[in-house]
Formats: structure tokens, sequence, C-alpha cells
């Protein structure tokens, strides 16, 4: 069924304005998968803040070329579905990645993220990251240890400090005797 040019001409200012609000896209091959997966991915990416589209890939060139992207080479051949998400990427790499496992239908094609295009593998290893709450926490973690170990290098000196002006007095106090 032909789609009209107004249509098409709507369908790339949304597919525009979806790649300029987010800062990052994994393309996906979708085909085999049945509305129930499809509905789930959507549905734990939603969760995640991200959305998932399936585009129409002569479109979805068109809304690149507007966008300013990157076109990932042949990742807008055959069925196409984009996730999008504009903070925590590797949860959104862990949940498209998670699907592929289990379904072993979904498959990546590439990502662009922050403007690079990434292949199927970085994706995959993206995926590995730790989730950003976790990665936040050993950030303050590294970050407190100097001061910590700052802290106990003055505690200790200050200690030896007492020490040796104790011993001083003691040792005057006993000349005095």
């Amino acid at each position: 069924m032909a789609i009209s040019r107004k249509k098409k001409e709507a369908l790339i200012e949304t597919y525009r304005q979806i790649l300029k609000e987010n800062t990052s896209l994994i393309l996906t091959d979708y085909s085999g998968l049945t509305v129930k997966e499809m509905e789930a991915l959507r549905t734990r990416i939603r969760e995640l803040g991200g959305e998932f589209h399936v585009v129409k890939n002569s479109l979805a060139k068109r809304a690149f070329e507007e966008a300013d992207l990157p076109e990932p080479e042949h990742a807008l051949d055959g069925p196409t579905a984009i996730g999008v998400i504009s903070e925590d990427v590797p949860a959104l790499a862990k949940a498209i990645v998670d699907l592929a496992k289990e379904t072993e239908i979904l498959r990546i094609k590439a990502g662009v993220i922050d403007g690079r295009v990434l292949d199927a593998a970085e994706i995959k290893r993206l995926a590995e990251l730790p989730p950003m709450p976790v990665v936040q926490a050993q950030l303050l973690g590294l970050i407190q240890t100097p001061a910590q170990q700052i802290a106990g290098v003055l505690a200790s000196t200050l200690q030896g400090l007492v020490r040796v002006i104790k011993a001083y007095s003691e040792q005057e106090a006993a000349a005095a005797s």
C-alpha cells in the first residue's frame, strides 16, 4: 500500500524529531519477533525512559540526513526498528541484547551514540557496562579514597607529634626532679 506524500513528510519529521531528541540509537532487525515479544521489549525500554520504533528505511535515511547524523552503513537495509534513549545508554543496550539472546531472532545491526557509529559487537560490549547508579557509586568511592588516605596520614602525623611532645614533657619532668 502506497503512502501519500503528506504522510511521508509527517513520518520523516517524526523520525527527525526522535533522532534529534535522543543521543543514542540502536538499530535492529526485528523480523520474526512476535507481537508479544515486541511489546515486551517496548515496555522494558519505556521503563528506562526510551522508545522503540519500527521505521521505514527510505524515510529513516532522509531523517538521518536532515538530523545531521551519520547513517550506519547497511543498517537501514531490511526490516528495521530503532531503540532510542537520551540517558543510560547501557541499560537500553542491555535490554535489546538480552532480548536478542532470549529469542535468538532479534538482531542488532548498529548504533549511533553521541554522533559516533558503533557496530553490533560494540553495542554488546556497551550492554555489559554496569548500570548508572553502580558507576556513580564506584566513582564516588574513587573520589573518597584519596581523601580518607590524606585524613589517615594527617591523623597519624598528629598522633606522632603528640607522642613526641608527651615524651619530651616526661623527659623534662624527669630531669627536673
